[in-house]
């Protein structure tokens, strides 16, 4: 299956200070319409900077297991839940419309969330873009919390996890 690259340049994107989270979120969003207008596509954000990688080699093991946990080794980063759920991945599922505002709240979340669980913030650099027929949203809960989240999803067939990625979308400068 060709999974294809995109790249849209997010001029003045950095987390040195605070980024304009409005602007950055225009242009993004912008870029996704282009591509996905009227799709109901799962969004998901990574920073290939906790992968340890060069981001074309994360870019390639994406495509090629359809998800960026292809190292059964490796622990995610929040995927522990109340009730023990198996999660695949964590994304915004949305119907991208002329009217839809996704990636502000993407940026503010990997900028103060980084913050407050690893100390510092953490630069977006690349978004997963998946079919929403082909996952299943996962209602869940963190310790600690009684409100229940859905933002977690399972592959409805784990086999063909690539043929669920719609395409892979690198921010740049």
């Amino acid at each position: 299956m060709n999974i294809p690259t995109l790249k849209v340049s997010v001029p003045g994107y950095s987390v040195e200070s605070e980024p304009d989270h409005e602007a950055v979120g225009k242009i993004v969003d912008d870029f996704i319409r282009q591509h996905f207008l009227d799709q109901t596509v799962v969004i998901r954000g990574l920073s290939s900077k906790q992968h340890d990688m060069p981001i074309s080699s994360l870019e390639n093991n994406i495509k090629k297991y359809g998800t960026d946990r292809y190292d059964p080794k490796r622990k995610g980063d929040r995927y522990e839940n109340v009730d023990g759920k198996r999660i695949d991945l964590f994304g915004f599922r949305r119907k991208m419309t002329e009217r839809t505002r996704l990636f502000r709240d993407l940026s503010w979340g990997f900028y103060h969330g980084s913050i407050a669980v690893h100390g510092q913030p953490t630069r977006l650099n690349l978004l997963l873009i998946y079919d929403a027929a082909k996952l299943k949203a996962v209602l869940h809960r963190y310790e600690g919390r009684d409100d229940k989240k859905r933002d977690g999803f399972v592959f409805i067939d784990p086999s063909k996890k690539s043929e669920a990625l719609l395409a892979i979308i690198r921010l740049t400068n």
